[in-house]
Parts: structure tokens; sequence; C-alpha cells
């Protein structure tokens, strides 16, 4: 295992391009990382600059302690699961997996790379596949290959490159518990380089956010979901995305698009003084009117809305809600689209709601929003004027102490 530092890195091309700038990041020794952003954000050439694939323009890159800026791939002791797979078609899955023992410098003897060899194996399920070769394995068998070859290295950490991207929904699932466990059971210090925010949800122990090669936020999936740092970071954690309403104060209420709210004084004193601010709604802060706990009312709102559509799913239910758009904020808006990688953020307001509810689209009906989680954010610089730092800071504290814990857990 081994504790990673990154140290103001920069990455600049020969053509002038800086895709890295000047990103700080330590990574403690067994923690599982995940490397998050839209396309073009850095994040794979961050991962490259780590196992030495890409050279370092200036800053510090440091393994336990020691600088290797100038240190080969191979002399760095990390393992890499490329996005794709990487196997030799002519070995058989064995010989995948013993192909980096055998190049080693220090000659394994055959009875110990055979040992390791159906060790991981048998840790990925592969043991009744060692015999076959590449292209008879399903997608995520092919995976897990390359997994046991990172594996059998006894490497001090595990760099991962998108590896899933290349395999249906089902599969990812499936293979995106694997990797938690696998990492859990072995305790080994991992970087996971994704664009799925899902992945980086469910897998990470901390997020490192990066838009432009800039590194915006790092924290536990959690802190990031419910103290996001800016408008960006918000727009990008979590699936159905933020709703960003525009809105003033007037009097002791928040005037939206949806209507005028009661929200919590911090709230209300945060967007006061300003001509607009951005509202911050999760989905999931929306209920039908009709289904409201009478315990919770009086910590929300409710208003009159007519959804264009729903979509139900079974445990839960979507409607979609148009408003009118307001020009003092669509530049922003805009910027936050290309910055997210869409094509535009739709005037469009998402409600999450009970399967039981019987709202449907185009029927006018009453709706209830949560304020008491809501985020306000600049307009200005789309900078969260809400967000508690030191509550974000406990959330992040307590996944640590649950990392070592399941850590223990699964070595025992």
């Amino acid at each position: 295992m081994a504790q990673i530092s990154l140290n103001n890195l920069v990455k600049t091309y020969d053509d002038g391009f800086t895709a890295v700038k000047g990103v700080s990041l330590d990574i403690a020794d067994g923690e599982f990382m995940i490397l998050v952003g839209p396309s073009g954000c850095g994040k794979s050439t961050l991962l490259r600059m780590i196992v030495g694939l890409e050279d370092i323009t200036s800053g510090d890159l440091l393994i336990d302690g020691k600088r290797v800026n100038e240190l080969p791939p191979r002399d760095r002791n990390l393992s890499m699961v490329f996005q794709n797979y990487a196997l030799y078609p002519h070995l058989t899955v064995y010989e995948n997996i013993a192909f980096p023992l055998r190049l080693s410098k220090n000659k394994i003897p055959p009875a110990e790379l055979d040992r390791r060899v159906r060790q991981a194996a048998d840790m990925l399920d592969l043991r009744e596949h060692l015999d076959r070769k590449p292209a008879n394995l399903s997608g995520g068998q092919r995976q897990r290959v390359a997994m046991g070859r990172a594996i059998v290295r006894q490497a001090d950490a595990f760099l991962f490159d998108e590896p899933l991207s290349n395999l249906d929904a089902k599969l990812r699932g499936q293979m995106r518990s694997q990797i938690a466990q696998l990492q859990r059971r072995l305790g080994t210090t991992s970087v996971y380089v994704t664009h799925d925010q899902t992945e980086a949800m469910t897998l990470g122990d901390r997020v490192a956010v990066l838009k432009k090669g800039l590194l915006q936020q790092v924290g536990s999936p959690r802190e990031l979901y419910e103290q996001p740092v800016n408008l960006f970071v918000a727009g990008f954690i979590g699936s159905p995305s933020m709703n960003f309403l525009p809105s003033h104060v007037e009097g002791d209420r928040l005037v939206t698009p949806i209507g005028s709210l009661t929200v919590p004084d911090r709230v209300l004193e945060a967007a006061r003084g300003k001509d607009n601010v951005i509202l911050g709604v999760r989905p999931e802060f929306f209920e039908d009117d009709t289904l409201v706990d009478p315990a919770v009312r009086p910590y929300g709102t409710t208003f009159q809305a007519t959804a264009t559509h729903t979509e139900w799913l079974g445990n839960e239910q979507y409607g979609y809600i148009d408003y009118a758009p307001d020009p003092k904020v669509a530049t922003l808006m805009a910027e936050l689209a290309r910055d997210l990688d869409q094509d535009e953020i739709p005037a469009t307001l998402v409600v999450s709601l009970d399967a039981a509810s019987t709202v449907r689209g185009g029927r006018p009906t009453r709706l209830w929003v949560d304020t008491r989680k809501v985020h306000v954010f600049d307009p200005s610089d789309g900078s969260n004027l809400t967000r508690d730092a030191t509550a974000g800071a406990d959330l992040t504290a307590r996944a640590e102490e649950e990392r070592v814990s399941e850590i223990a857990a699964a070595r025992g």
C-alpha cells in the first residue's frame, strides 16, 4: 500500500495546451480516491501522470514521501487497469494474469507464481476460465482478468482508467460491487477515473471533482452531495441533477418561477442584498402535496404546477415542469451547460414523487417542496452562499472512520 501526494501538478503539452492546472491532492494509504468530471477535464491525464505515462511539466509527485517525477512506470510499483482491458488475445487467462510476474526483474519461483495467479483467480471468480482465451470471455470476465493481472503484482496502488465504460448497465453494476469489495478486502490504495458520477458516489471514500484541469472540491460523496462548493459540483453530482431556479428576495420569502417560497433564515440572509441568486433544489425535496407527512409539512411550501409529463419507475416517479427562463441568468446557465458537457440547462424542474402519487402530465396539481436543505448560489461566480464547511468536513470525517472500520472487517 502507499500514500500518494500530488503537489501543484501541472501538465502542459507542446502545443501550449494546459490539461492539468496545479492540482494538489493527498491520497491516504488504503484509500479509494475517485477522480471525476466531464470529458476533457484532465482526470485521465492526471492518472497517467501518477503512473508515469505522462511527463510532469511542474510540481511534485510523491509516493510514500519519495519524489518520483522522473522514475519510469515500471519502477513505481503501481498497477493500472485500462478501459480497453489490454489483454493479449493469444494467451490464456492464466498466462494473461501471470504476464507481469514473468516480466518482473526479480524472478519469481514457479510455485509462487502459480499460487498468486490462482489466488487472484479465486478472488475474481475466474478459476474455471483459466484455460480460455480472451475472445471467448464476456466483457465483465475480460475486465476481471485485467484486474487479476493488477492484483498479482502486489502493487502499492491500483489505478483504474474508466474500467467499466465498455460494459452494459447491468454488468457495470455488478463490477462496481466486485471492485468495491475487492478494494476493501485488499486495503490497497486505489485511484479511479470516471465520468460517471454514479460510480463516483458508490465507490469512492473521497471524490475529487475536476473542471477544465482545475480541482473544484474534494470530499466524501455525501459531502459533495449535501454541501457542494459551487454550482458546477452541485450540477455534476446527483442523478437526476439538482434543479437551478432563478430567484430573488421579497420581504421574508424567496420568489422563484414556481412561486414564492418560505425558506430558512440562513438561506434568506445569504440571498438578501443581491438582485438575483440561483436556488438549488434536489428533485427528492419535492412531493405530491396529498402525500406529505404532517410532521414535516411546516418545513416546506406548497405550490401549484402542471407537469408536462411523468415517468413511473416502480419504486418512484419523476415529474417534469417547465418554467419561464430568466434572461438575467441565461449566460451563467449556458456556461454551466458547457462545463457539464451538455447542450443546455433546460428551464425544466424535475421532481421526484412517491410511486403512489396520482400526479399526471397536463393536469394542474399541488406539490410541496422541503426547503430545509436548499442552497443559494451567487450568479456572478457560481459559489455556494449557503455551504456549511464544518458540516461538510464532519461528513467526510465520518466517512473516513467508516473506511477504516470496513477495511478491518473485510480483512477479518
